[in-house]
Protein backbone atom coordinates (compact mmCIF):
# COMPACT_ATOMS: atom_id res chain seq x y z
CA UNK A 1 0.00 0.00 0.00
CA UNK A 2 2.97 2.22 0.75
CA UNK A 3 4.40 2.29 -2.44
CA UNK A 4 1.30 2.73 -4.26
CA UNK A 5 0.50 6.09 -2.47
CA UNK A 6 4.43 6.89 -3.25
CA UNK A 7 3.98 6.82 -6.92
CA UNK A 8 0.77 7.95 -6.33
CA UNK A 9 1.57 11.32 -4.70
CA UNK A 10 4.96 11.73 -6.96
CA UNK A 11 2.58 10.80 -10.02
CA UNK A 12 0.51 13.89 -8.66
CA UNK A 13 3.81 16.03 -8.16
CA UNK A 14 4.74 15.46 -12.22
CA UNK A 15 1.83 15.80 -13.38
CA UNK A 16 1.50 19.49 -12.25
CA UNK A 17 4.87 20.61 -11.08
CA UNK A 18 4.90 23.28 -14.20
CA UNK A 19 8.06 25.21 -14.28
CA UNK A 20 10.70 22.84 -13.06
CA UNK A 21 12.18 21.58 -9.67
CA UNK A 22 11.71 24.45 -7.52
CA UNK A 23 8.09 24.69 -8.44
CA UNK A 24 7.82 21.60 -7.32
CA UNK A 25 8.90 21.59 -4.22
CA UNK A 26 5.55 23.39 -2.52
CA UNK A 27 3.84 20.46 -4.30
CA UNK A 28 6.19 17.65 -2.76
CA UNK A 29 5.78 19.34 0.82
CA UNK A 30 1.98 19.24 0.66
CA UNK A 31 2.44 15.77 -0.08
CA UNK A 32 4.97 14.28 2.05
CA UNK A 33 4.68 16.53 4.95
CA UNK A 34 0.97 17.93 4.90
CA UNK A 35 -0.82 15.01 3.40
CA UNK A 36 0.87 12.00 4.55
CA UNK A 37 2.84 12.63 7.55
CA UNK A 38 5.88 10.63 6.07
CA UNK A 39 8.14 13.77 6.81
CA UNK A 40 8.26 16.72 9.42
CA UNK A 41 8.97 19.51 7.90
CA UNK A 42 12.64 19.58 9.26
CA UNK A 43 13.15 16.76 7.32
CA UNK A 44 11.75 18.15 4.52
CA UNK A 45 14.15 21.34 4.42
CA UNK A 46 17.31 18.52 4.67
CA UNK A 47 16.24 16.93 1.94
CA UNK A 48 15.43 19.88 -0.30
CA UNK A 49 18.84 20.85 0.83
CA UNK A 50 20.37 17.76 -0.14
CA UNK A 51 18.28 17.31 -3.44
CA UNK A 52 19.52 20.82 -4.42
CA UNK A 53 23.22 20.09 -3.79
CA UNK A 54 23.17 16.64 -5.81
CA UNK A 55 23.72 16.43 -9.58
CA UNK A 56 20.40 16.02 -11.44
CA UNK A 57 16.81 17.36 -11.58
CA UNK A 58 15.60 18.73 -8.09
CA UNK A 59 12.18 17.38 -7.76
CA UNK A 60 13.49 13.82 -9.23
CA UNK A 61 16.25 14.16 -6.34
CA UNK A 62 13.47 15.13 -3.79
CA UNK A 63 11.32 11.86 -4.94
CA UNK A 64 14.47 9.55 -4.58
CA UNK A 65 15.15 10.62 -1.10
CA UNK A 66 11.75 10.95 0.37
CA UNK A 67 11.11 7.36 -0.90
CA UNK A 68 14.54 5.71 0.79
CA UNK A 69 12.96 7.58 3.76
CA UNK A 70 9.93 6.26 3.58
CA UNK A 71 10.31 2.93 2.04
CA UNK A 72 14.00 2.37 1.64
CA UNK A 73 15.23 1.28 -2.26
CA UNK A 74 12.00 0.01 -3.28
CA UNK A 75 10.60 3.37 -2.73
CA UNK A 76 12.92 5.24 -3.62
CA UNK A 77 12.62 3.78 -7.23
CA UNK A 78 8.49 3.51 -7.00
CA UNK A 79 8.81 7.36 -6.12
CA UNK A 80 11.15 8.16 -8.99
CA UNK A 81 9.09 6.19 -11.34
CA UNK A 82 6.02 7.86 -10.16
CA UNK A 83 8.00 11.05 -10.80
CA UNK A 84 8.67 10.43 -14.17
CA UNK A 85 5.60 8.67 -15.92
CA UNK A 86 3.63 11.94 -15.63
CA UNK A 87 5.47 14.22 -17.70
CA UNK A 88 7.45 11.83 -19.85
CA UNK A 89 4.01 10.87 -21.37
CA UNK A 90 2.89 14.51 -21.23
CA UNK A 91 6.37 16.13 -23.14
CA UNK A 92 6.04 13.30 -25.72
CA UNK A 93 2.12 14.48 -26.11
CA UNK A 94 2.84 18.32 -26.54
CA UNK A 95 6.08 18.00 -28.53
CA UNK A 96 3.78 15.95 -30.79
CA UNK A 97 1.17 18.99 -30.37
CA UNK A 98 3.94 21.80 -30.70
CA UNK A 99 5.33 20.52 -33.58
CA UNK A 100 1.92 20.10 -35.63
CA UNK A 101 0.83 23.73 -34.39
CA UNK A 102 3.57 25.99 -33.41
CA UNK A 103 2.59 28.61 -35.69
CA UNK A 104 -0.64 29.22 -34.01
CA UNK A 105 -1.17 32.67 -32.40
CA UNK A 106 -3.05 30.28 -29.32
CA UNK A 107 -0.25 28.06 -28.94
CA UNK A 108 1.44 31.39 -27.99
CA UNK A 109 -1.10 32.81 -26.02
CA UNK A 110 -1.19 29.71 -24.15
CA UNK A 111 2.53 29.48 -23.17
CA UNK A 112 2.57 33.15 -22.24
CA UNK A 113 -0.37 32.56 -19.80
CA UNK A 114 1.97 30.05 -18.09
CA UNK A 115 4.34 32.20 -17.21
CA UNK A 116 3.33 34.46 -14.11
CA UNK A 117 1.95 30.93 -12.76
CA UNK A 118 5.20 29.29 -13.08
CA UNK A 119 6.98 32.53 -11.33
CA UNK A 120 4.15 32.90 -8.39
CA UNK A 121 5.18 28.77 -7.50
CA UNK A 122 8.64 29.02 -7.73
CA UNK A 123 8.59 32.58 -5.66
CA UNK A 124 6.53 30.75 -3.14
CA UNK A 125 8.75 28.38 -2.52
CA UNK A 126 11.93 30.37 -2.38
CA UNK A 127 10.04 32.52 0.38
CA UNK A 128 8.87 28.98 2.04
CA UNK A 129 12.50 28.02 2.37
CA UNK A 130 14.25 31.09 3.14
CA UNK A 131 11.35 31.04 6.12
CA UNK A 132 12.56 27.65 7.10
CA UNK A 133 16.10 28.76 7.24
CA UNK A 134 16.07 31.99 9.24
CA UNK A 135 13.04 30.54 11.44
CA UNK A 136 12.48 27.11 11.05
CA UNK A 137 8.88 27.64 10.32
CA UNK A 138 7.00 28.54 7.24
CA UNK A 139 5.17 31.28 8.78
CA UNK A 140 6.42 34.62 9.18
CA UNK A 141 7.50 35.22 12.80
CA UNK A 142 5.30 37.86 15.03
CA UNK A 143 8.78 39.70 15.92
CA UNK A 144 12.10 40.05 14.74
CA UNK A 145 13.96 37.90 17.83
CA UNK A 146 12.50 34.76 16.12
CA UNK A 147 14.88 34.78 13.20
CA UNK A 148 18.33 32.79 13.50
CA UNK A 149 21.08 35.63 13.18
CA UNK A 150 23.64 33.41 11.13
CA UNK A 151 21.30 32.17 9.08
CA UNK A 152 20.25 35.45 7.98
CA UNK A 153 23.70 37.01 7.87
CA UNK A 154 24.41 33.46 5.63
CA UNK A 155 21.77 34.62 3.45
CA UNK A 156 22.54 38.06 3.14
CA UNK A 157 26.05 37.75 2.26
CA UNK A 158 25.51 34.81 -0.16
CA UNK A 159 22.62 36.95 -1.88
CA UNK A 160 25.12 40.27 -2.15
CA UNK A 161 28.23 38.16 -3.24
CA UNK A 162 25.52 36.48 -5.35
CA UNK A 163 24.80 39.55 -6.75
CA UNK A 164 27.74 41.89 -6.74
CA UNK A 165 29.95 39.29 -8.09
CA UNK A 166 28.25 36.96 -10.09
CA UNK A 167 30.44 33.47 -8.26
CA UNK A 168 29.21 30.25 -9.11
CA UNK A 169 26.30 29.56 -6.79
CA UNK A 170 27.78 26.33 -6.20
CA UNK A 171 30.65 27.92 -4.99
CA UNK A 172 28.73 30.32 -2.90
CA UNK A 173 26.60 27.35 -1.47
CA UNK A 174 29.25 25.55 -0.49
CA UNK A 175 31.14 28.70 1.52
CA UNK A 176 27.68 29.42 2.99
CA UNK A 177 27.76 25.88 4.36
CA UNK A 178 31.59 26.12 5.66
CA UNK A 179 30.79 29.30 7.22
CA UNK A 180 27.67 28.15 8.87
CA UNK A 181 29.59 24.88 10.17
CA UNK A 182 32.38 27.00 11.52
CA UNK A 183 29.53 29.30 13.30
CA UNK A 184 26.85 27.00 14.36
CA UNK A 185 29.90 25.32 15.57
CA UNK A 186 31.49 28.59 18.04
CA UNK A 187 27.95 29.87 18.63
Amino acid sequence: MIYLELFWSFFQVGLFSIGGGYAAMPLIQAQVVELHPWLTLGQFGDIVTIAEMTPGPIALNAATFVGVQVAGIPGALIATLGCLAAPCCIVMLLAFLYYRYRGLSLVQGILAGLRPAVIAMITGAGISLLLMATTGAQKLPKDVSALDPIAVGLFLAGFFVLRKWKVNPIYVMAGCGLAGLLLYAVF
